[in-house]
């Protein structure tokens, strides 16, 4: 048989059409060549790998390619293509298919897990059983430091530009990413991924770059990656990540498996984070000191302070001495927990383990002291600092200062900076700065004033973020009129605003009800050369909203979006309560689709309230409809959906079709809620079908159990006037003889004896008696009096005599209810 790959490139040289099929299919073990040459290049597999692949060529079956159009469709799918499905940012089958094509799919299962407070603490400490002494730090891989002309270089602004248009992806624009990605070099390949404002997107750029033909990533690029994706929460991207340099064979160092971790702390799960050692320890990395700080550092993160320490004295007996950096993540897990005096204490016995603090070491506690404005715990703790040799320097002065100002003490950050300014330290306008937004945010503008003027004095300029302060000042005071005066001021000092400044004042316009003018102002934002950003669009979308101007909310939405700013899905549900409380039902929809449609994050609260306003409205089709639609924009409906439905369904009487969708939500795996309870049982007993709703609670508890279900059936009859149904599931209330269950065992009587009869509130009485619990006594006199009334004067004897039996009232008290 002729070498394909020969054919091929003399086709393609000669600019020839290249169909394969004519070919392949005559000879089916080309096909199977050329698939596995063309998956080498998109798995990135070892040498190994694709010669155990062909030298199981021969044993392929002839009947597996009898099928032409499945064969050459596995061809497409195996090779490069040029299809846009197949982008970066195509359809989502590409998304769910790149796993297996990569070959990251196999999982340990361990992400699955739940997790757990009494897993065993070996299981997080096995890694350092195999360390097999401490010869000194090894070397780690460290941060990739790229320049700033690589972030300029024309290839890379292109690039990001190629991928910002993603929402206009089509197959031309791939071939362009394409055709640019073959000319990066690795560390523009880094600039790019670093460039991109999405995680998320860098991390689908990624796995497209690593499937095209021609191409393969640097180490420096799998670091890149995990440093971007370690400041998210993206952890099964960093697992992924870090997967694919082991199988690769890239060498791993522990700094790398330490991203991960802290991509998993950050997304709140710890124990998986902890199971990273574990698969350090699969891949033959050994442990250092970088990697058992990165532990250390993600249990003090996830409140575990007592298992950080447990893992401090299980590194020191393998041989791994704690560094400054060590002690420094427990000193912050002690002020976490406010242990104070225990922090202060390790920064004391430091010395004595032969590591001495640092700077950050005091600076860590002395932020805590600040926060609950313990001033002078953190004047001893500067005396501790001289004395151990460490002088308070500009540094000290000015994180005290940035401190006391974030927590709202600007008059102790004051007192810091005259007593810094004796000693001779001068401070820059960001000190200064600090201590005017701490006046501003305390509604102290005058005081703000002196120190802007002291400024002046001093010779040291305010800038943007000083003048921003006091503006901001203004109009929180709802001074709006001296918030423009000092904008002009702006100007006239030089200080041209920026477009935090205009935020800040467009905010004070729309807190004192002026948003339209806020909306004229952003109109000309381009003659003052200002750009609105999300924040400014978000603030005045609320102040139309807030106002009542819908339309012209609905408007700057719709410019919000164009300008590549997308409303939150807060920010939408607000828009959609407020339509639907006007009525406005089918602008609600529109907003809602459009906002789909233009890919904002829409979530199953927005689907909920737009549900809702249908219901109100008593249109129960249209609501109905859109809650099938749900499934159909992958918007899976939750309980209060379901709920809202119900209820009104309910409301109209039809109960049928609220029973089939209460049985669909739990066929859906939807555990019903309190809310959901309480709005099945009001309807069902409203429209007297007791036995439906019966047969339906069983179901319901089966799925989720509700303590006091049986309870609000019986106390919703009663307020219905059923007592006689109520009375029969009264056997279902006694068996935990509560509270609660005597509660409505008192109602069950009081509306027996509203309506005349006294004898069934007696059998009630009977019955909690029976079971040990004591009726309200007030409320068995009134039984017994309308007993004797009625001549059933031994019922009415009997029932203050359990009374007397069981201690709660003397005879002599009987005798005189009796008479």
């Amino acid at each position: 048989m002729c070498d394909f790959k020969v054919l091929r490139f003399s086709l393609m040289g000669k600019g020839l059409p290249f169909t394969p099929s004519s070919y392949l299919f005559e000879y089916p073990l080309a096909l199977f060549r050329v698939t596995e040459y063309f998956s080498s290049f998109c798995t990135k597999s070892d040498i190994s790998s694709r010669f155990s692949i062909e030298n199981k060529a021969p044993s392929v079956e002839i009947g597996e390619f009898d099928n032409t159009n499945d064969g050459y469709d596995r061809f497409k799918q195996m090779g490069n293509g040029d299809s846009w499905n197949l982008s970066l940012f195509g359809c989502s089958k590409q998304d769910s298919d790149f796993d297996r094509r990569v070959g990251v799919e196999e999982s340990d299962g361990s992400d699955d897990e739940e997790e757990g407070e009494d897993s065993d603490d070996m299981d997080d400490f096995r890694v350092l059983i195999s360390v097999k002494g401490n010869d000194g730090e090894k070397r780690d891989f460290g941060r990739v430091e790229l320049d700033e002309e690589e972030f300029r270089h024309p290839l890379v602004r292109e690039v990001c530009r190629l991928i910002d248009l993603r929402s206009a992806w089509n197959a031309r624009h791939e071939g362009e990413l394409r055709n640019l990605l073959r000319s990066l070099k690795p560390r523009q390949v880094c600039a790019v991924l670093r460039s991109l404002n999405d995680e998320r997107v860098a991390l689908k750029f990624f796995y497209w770059a690593d499937r095209q033909w021609r191409y393969r990533h640097d180490s420096i690029v799998y670091y890149t990656m995990l440093e971007v994706l370690s400041k998210t929460k993206l952890c099964q991207g960093a697992k992924r990540v870090i997967r694919l340099m082991v199988r690769r064979g890239i060498q791993c160092s522990p700094g790398a498996f330490g991203l991960v971790m802290v991509s998993y702390s950050r997304a709140g799960k710890l124990r998986n984070a902890m199971r990273v050692l574990t698969l350090m320890q699969k891949a033959g990395v050994e442990p250092n000191l970088s990697i058992c700080n990165t532990a250390i550092h993600v249990l003090v993160m996830g409140s575990k302070l007592e298992k950080a320490l447990r893992f401090l004295e299980r590194m020191q007996l393998v041989g791994i001495a704690p560094n400054v950096i060590t002690y420094n993540c427990l000193i912050k897990g002690y002020c976490d927990a406010h242990w104070i005096e225990d922090a202060v204490e390790l920064i004391a016995e430091m010395p004595l383990k032969g590591c001495s603090p640092d700077k950050v070491s005091y600076y860590t506690v002395m932020g805590f002291l600040c926060k609950g404005k313990r001033v002078k715990e953190v004047r001893e703790l500067m005396e501790t600092m001289k004395d151990r040799g460490l002088l308070p320097d500009q540094v000290t002065y000015n994180n005290l200062i940035h401190m006391l100002s974030k927590h709202g003490h600007g008059n102790d950050a004051l007192k810091f900076l005259r007593e810094a300014e004796e000693k001779g330290f001068r401070f820059d306008k960001v000190g200064y700065s600090a201590i005017v937004h701490s006046f501003c945010k305390e509604g102290r503008i005058d005081m703000a004033k002196e120190i802007v003027n002291e400024m002046f004095s001093k010779g040291c300029i305010p800038d943007v973020v000083t003048y921003t302060s006091v503006l901001d000042g203004y109009c929180r005071l709802g001074n709006v009129d001296q918030a423009k005066k000092m904008l002009q001021q702006m100007y006239k000092h030089g200080c041209k605003p920026n477009t935090v400044s205009y935020t800040a004042l467009l905010n004070g316009l729309c807190l004192s009800g002026k948003s339209l003018e806020a909306r004229e102002m952003m109109k000309v934002s381009e003659e003052e050369w200002w750009t609105p950003n999300a924040i400014t669009y978000s603030a005045v979308m609320h102040g139309l909203h807030k106002e009542g101007k819908l339309i012209e909310a609905c408007d700057l939405v719709e410019e919000m979006v164009g300008k590549g700013f997308y409303p939150n899905p807060v920010e939408i549900n607000l828009l959609i309560q407020a339509l639907c409380r006007e009525g406005k039902m089918d602008e609600a929809k529109r907003l809602m689709e459009w906002c789909l449609h233009k890919g904002c994050a829409v979530n199953v609260v927005n689907f909920t309230t737009l549900i809702h306003g249908y219901c109100q409205k008593d249109n129960l089709e249209s609501a109905v409809s859109l809650l099938d639609d749900m499934y159909l924009s992958n918007k899976h409906p939750d309980a209060v959906t379901y709920t809202t439905v119900i209820s009104a369904l309910g409301r109209k009487g039809r109960i049928e079709e609220a029973t089939e969708l209460m049985k669909k939500m739990l066929g859906k795996g939807l555990d019903p809620t309190p809310v959901t309870y309480r709005t099945v049982i009001h309807w069902y007993c409203r429209m007297g079908r007791v036995e439906d709703l019966l047969n339906l609670l069983e179901k319901m508890v089966l799925r989720k159990k509700y303590r006091t279900t049986y309870n609000q059936v019986i106390e919703k009859l009663c307020s219905f006037g059923n007592p006689e149904g109520a009375e029969k599931l009264l056997s279902k209330v006694l068996r935990t003889a509560s509270r609660t269950d005597a509660n409505s065992c008192h109602i069950l009587m009081d509306c027996y004896l509203s309506r005349g009869f006294p004898l069934s509130a007696y059998r009630v009485a009977c019955r909690m008696f029976n079971r040990n619990m004591i009726p309200d006594l007030k409320l068995c006199e009134k039984v017994s009096k309308r007993l004797m009334m009625e001549g059933n004067s031994k019922e009415a004897d009997n029932l203050m005599l359990q009374f007397v039996e069981r201690g709660h009232m003397s005879p002599q008290d009987q005798n005189h209810i009796q008479s």
